[in-house]
């Protein structure tokens, strides 16, 4: 034992008890009796001072390596790829780990392939106080008679009215039909070059070249919603959800007539007689024809004489219709606070 206490300074408490044949137990348990070891253990070596390994790359090894990795052809190429490549055309200097190790000591241990950089879009702030400033357009899937199959809807909706200005329904989903679609509905109601803002979200269709070169052509300003963000284009959303939730709405449509049928049914009635909530309970009609203040004030006509007759039954204030709104936003600033925006100053 006093042997093992000796040797273990210099090779371990293990190599010592396996040289002499001592199980290491029995050291330990006899350790508190013999005492402590002689001396104090040493530090081990530092990284620097330890032997470099027979296997390791010389210093020429790994420039040469280095010198390849960052190669032209192979800048933007992982090491799997570049250690492939060096194979096939018969060259091996380094294992591909090792190619990963001196690059991290470079301090180039990342991503090396070119990677898509997905531009940063701007969130649409878009301001509509009266009809024809602000349109909203977009298109849907009719089911047809048979799995699979549908016909395809294009509304073009007033954010400021809610009127829906112009629809078709067509069996495909085309640029050039939604050109002529466009054209048409803006001709119609006779929208002055430059007043016009037409919004979409970025489908196909919507980002085409033929709409984007329509658009110029009438004076008409083009945006567009932020990929994947459904918020960006809020009434033609909610537009299509009213239409697929009327009552008489049919699982499937028989043929492509059926569909026109319905919309010129459902489309008549959303724009003359659906009170909606989000202009005060006015039809789109009213609001987007200017019928709107000769209607509010006739309600506040048939409400001061309710309230003339029996004031009791208004408790807080006498009453009033619903207003309409003054302006109608996709995507309303958010104001900054004065006294932060000082603060981050």
């Amino acid at each position: 034992m006093d042997t093992v206490t000796h040797l273990s300074p210099t090779v371990g408490v293990g190599a010592a008890c396996d040289c002499l044949g001592v199980a290491r137990d029995s050291f330990y348990r006899q350790r508190p009796v013999l005492g402590p070891s002689v001396g104090p253990l040493p530090e081990p070596p530092l990284a620097a001072d330890r032997p470099a390994s027979a296997r390791a790359l010389g210093p020429e090894e790994r420039a040469s390596v280095l010198a390849v990795l960052h190669a032209e052809r192979f800048q933007d190429r992982s090491p799997a790829a570049v250690q492939a490549t060096l194979l096939d055309e018969g060259q091996y200097f380094c294992s591909t780990r090792t190619m990963y190790r001196i690059l991290e000591k470079e301090g180039e241990f990342s991503e090396r392939r070119d990677q898509l950089v997905h531009p940063s879009y701007q969130r649409p702030e878009l301001l509509a106080t009266a009809p024809n400033q602000l349109w909203s357009w977009d298109i849907t899937k009719l089911l047809g008679p048979a799995k699979w199959t549908y016909f395809y809807l294009y509304v073009i909706l007033d954010v400021f009215s809610r009127y829906v200005t112009g629809w078709m329904v067509a069996h495909r989903e085309a640029a050039e039909l939604a050109k002529q679609f466009i054209e048409e509905t803006v001709r119609k109601h006779q929208v002055p070059a430059g007043q016009l803002n037409i919004h979409a979200d970025r489908g196909r269709v919507m980002t085409s070249k033929p709409v984007a070169f329509l658009m110029a052509d009438l004076g008409v300003t083009q945006t567009h919603s932020r990929p994947y963000v459904s918020d960006d284009n809020p009434y033609s959303e909610s537009q299509f959800r009213t239409v697929k939730y009327r009552p008489e709405f049919p699982d499937g449509f028989g043929c492509v007539q059926d569909s026109r049928a319905f919309c010129q049914q459902f489309f008549q009635w959303y724009n003359e007689d659906h009170r909606h909530s989000g202009i005060g309970l006015l039809t789109p009609g009213m609001v987007h024809f200017g019928e709107a203040p000769t209607v509010l004030a006739h309600r506040q006509v048939v409400l001061d004489a309710a309230y003339l007759a029996h004031p009791d039954r208004f408790v807080r204030q006498p009453p009033k219709p619903l207003p309409l709104p003054s302006e109608v936003w996709i995507n309303k600033p958010v104001p900054t606070d004065p006294e932060t925006k000082e603060d981050s100053h």
